[in-house]
């Protein structure tokens, strides 16, 4: 193993702002790919760093001493620990995105309420009809998981006249009103999911979910894409119940991503209803992209480098999982 740390799935930028914090004397590997499209039969270098679509190959297991994700989540850790037995460090970056990720959720659900890609499409001809949106003041945002990006979609839906409500199991943020799930979807003009993902929610947005909400509901996913099944979010919108859908998280996004990337075909049902979806003009779907600014890329690579400094030096991590 020639370097001390080896990044995937590390962009352009993103590889830009980590060399810019690193330490001259450390060895550090990069690449834009994942582990699987890397093709790396053994691990470059004791301690990996990736986000959230590489796939951790089971013998690494035994290889690695630490692997530090890049992302928010880590229920990919967690799910490599079990099913590996991997007993080494894992850790995360719970807090450098959270604004990133709320402000790209208001974007999406505001380009969704007026109807932009449809006024984009029309613009060549100039033409305003069936086009009308609407307004966010008065109308009812349901944020489901309030932690720290959920919070911040709150505050953002509330400083803009929205009336907010909240879906968690722990309840800790008073200035939040806190209501039930079912309350929640049978409320909501617009739905955001911004929760972390556990065995126990995988499809909480499933069909039962859909036919408690309203009609022409917006769905806005930048959390976990397992949560919201694509083919059952197929058949709500055909069903007039969601309106609008945006996604920056998919379920089987790595599968997704091999489609788009290098046109790999699958027979993943899940694939196909993702690749109708993003032909309607009500549906907005973006990369796994809503962290993806200048501020939080910077906080990012600095606490990605601060982690694996303080490791280095003390054996722990500063986030551990």
């Amino acid at each position: 193993m020639g370097h001390d740390i080896y990044f995937y799935e590390a962009f352009e930028e993103e590889e830009q702002s980590l060399r810019s914090f690193l330490p001259a004397d450390i060895n550090a590997g990069f690449t834009w790919k994942t582990i699987q499209e890397a093709g790396h039969d053994a691990p470059p270098a004791e301690i990996i760093s990736t986000r959230t679509q590489s796939i951790y190959p089971p013998d690494w297991a035994s290889r690695l001493r630490a692997i530090l994700s890049r992302s928010t989540g880590y229920d990919h850790l967690l799910r490599y620990r079990r099913e590996s037995g991997f007993s080494g460090p894992l850790a995360y970056l719970p807090l450098y995105c959270n604004r990133a990720v709320a402000e790209q959720a208001l974007m999406l659900w505001l380009m969704l309420l007026r109807r932009m890609p449809r006024q984009m499409e029309q613009f060549a001809r100039f033409e305003r009809d069936g086009i009308t949106g609407g307004e966010l003041g008065g109308r009812t945002l349901a944020v489901y998981g309030v932690g720290n990006i959920g919070r911040e979609v709150a505050g953002i839906g509330a400083a803009l006249g929205m009336r907010v409500v909240g879906v968690d199991i722990v309840q800790r943020h008073k200035e939040v009103s806190y209501v039930t799930g079912e309350e929640a979807a049978a409320e909501a003009d617009i739905i955001v999911a911004a929760m972390n993902l556990t065995p126990e929610n995988s499809d909480y947005f499933d069909e039962s979910f859909w036919r408690r909400c309203k009609k022409g509901v917006i769905f806005v996913n930048i959390s976990r894409g397992e949560l919201s099944p694509a083919v059952v979010l197929e058949k709500a919108m055909e069903a007039g119940i969601i309106g609008g859908l945006a996604l920056d998280v998919f379920n089987h996004e790595k599968a997704l991503a091999a489609r788009l990337r290098g046109g790999e075909k699958n027979d993943d049902d899940e694939v196909a209803a993702l690749m109708r979806l993003k032909e309607k003009d009500t549906v907005i779907m973006t990369p796994h992209n809503a962290f993806n600014t200048v501020e939080s890329v910077r906080r990012k690579s600095q606490q990605s480098v601060e982690q694996f400094l303080h490791f280095r030096e003390t054996g722990r991590f500063i986030w551990a999982v």
